[in-house]
């Protein structure tokens, strides 16, 4: 003979008994890990009555829930960030003293292939861009983090310049890693005229290449600061005089390849209109843009890139997530 959940409810008190069934109900849920409708069935009350309890109970104080990674990060930063930008998710690993830019981009990027590798569910398909810090990232996965993955480059990254620790390869590192498949988009990040970029992208093979990367649900890219460390110069896409110029036009840094000023707007149109790959409004319709970012040298453009809506979910250092927090917009502060 089988037990039939009760049809009928009691009703809630408004005094000392309420609070009281606010702990009989949270330790049935929390420490004997009942679910919510046993608890129902058992007390004579409904799934909605045992949520609301619930709640109230963490409301109230009765329930305090501490959030305790297994790996170090810095919790009360990640929710601030997710409230004063929107975010789906945040990531903020401490740093303590260090210092140097190397070391800052390997700790950010442990904690990042971590996060990509955990996914769940598991993407199918997903878009990357390349750079020193998504080279960083794809040397942290684990083996067979994902059987089966498509990954695709969002932007040119044919480099015109060899350089040592091969910032382009971003892409077939992620299939290897993961046991899946790479879609190169083998042309220039940047190119001399605006019509060889229109001529490029409508390339059948192009395009076709394009058109798969903008139905990625999810794009992982990193953000280059506005130095002559610049990986753009390095491969030989821009000189030094380029990017002093960007500079002297308002720019903090690029995102996929494109260099925006502290609002997230396009600085150099004519530039813009050369450079190859998924526009950055893209970022904006992606069901999980992940940005990563680490160092004294990018938080201007992490900051751009939170306030014009470029990512959903941020991957950095507490230095530059502190950074983020004290010069949101509307003078918030931690």
């Amino acid at each position: 003979m089988t037990d039939t959940p009760r049809t009928t409810s009691v009703r809630l008190p408004l005094d000392e008994q309420r609070e009281h069934l606010m702990v009989q109900v949270a330790k049935m849920y929390f420490d004997l890990e009942r679910t919510q409708q046993d608890i129902a069935r058992e007390l004579g009350l409904t799934r909605w009555q045992v949520g609301r309890l619930l709640t109230e109970a963490k409301q109230t104080g009765i329930v305090r829930i501490e959030i305790t990674p297994r790996k170090n990060r810095r919790a009360a930063l990640e929710v601030k960030l997710q409230e004063l930008y929107n975010l789906r998710d945040a990531i903020v690993v401490p740093v303590g003293e260090v210092a140097d830019a190397a070391l800052l981009i390997e700790t950010v990027a442990q904690a990042a292939a971590t996060y990509i590798a955990s996914l769940n569910p598991k993407p199918d398909l997903m878009g990357l861009s390349w750079g020193r810090t998504m080279s960083a990232v794809a040397r942290c996965l684990p083996e067979k983090w994902n059987p089966g993955l498509q990954v695709i480059l969002v932007n040119g990254s044919t480099a015109l310049r060899l350089t040592s620790t091969r910032t382009s390869a971003v892409a077939e590192t992620f299939a290897q890693t993961a046991g899946g498949s790479a879609t190169l988009l083998p042309v220039p990040a940047i190119v001399g005229k605006k019509s060889t970029r229109e001529a490029l992208e409508a390339d059948p093979i192009v395009e076709r290449v394009l058109s798969l990367a903008s139905e990625a649900e999810i794009i992982c890219f990193g953000m280059g600061g506005i130095s002559h460390r610049s990986v753009l110069l390095s491969s030989g896409y821009l000189t030094e005089d380029d990017i002093d110029r960007l500079q002297e036009h308002g720019a903090v840094g690029d995102i996929l390849g494109r260099f925006i000023d502290a609002n997230g707007n396009t600085v150099d149109t004519a530039l813009d209109d050369r450079t190859v790959g998924l526009p950055l409004e893209k970022l904006r319709q992606t069901e999980r843009a992940i940005g990563i970012v680490s160092g004294e040298e990018k938080h201007e453009i992490a900051l751009a890139a939170l306030k014009a809506g470029y990512l959903s979910v941020l991957i950095t250092d507490e230095v530059t997530a502190a950074y983020a927090i004290e010069n949101a917009p509307g003078g918030e502060r931690p």
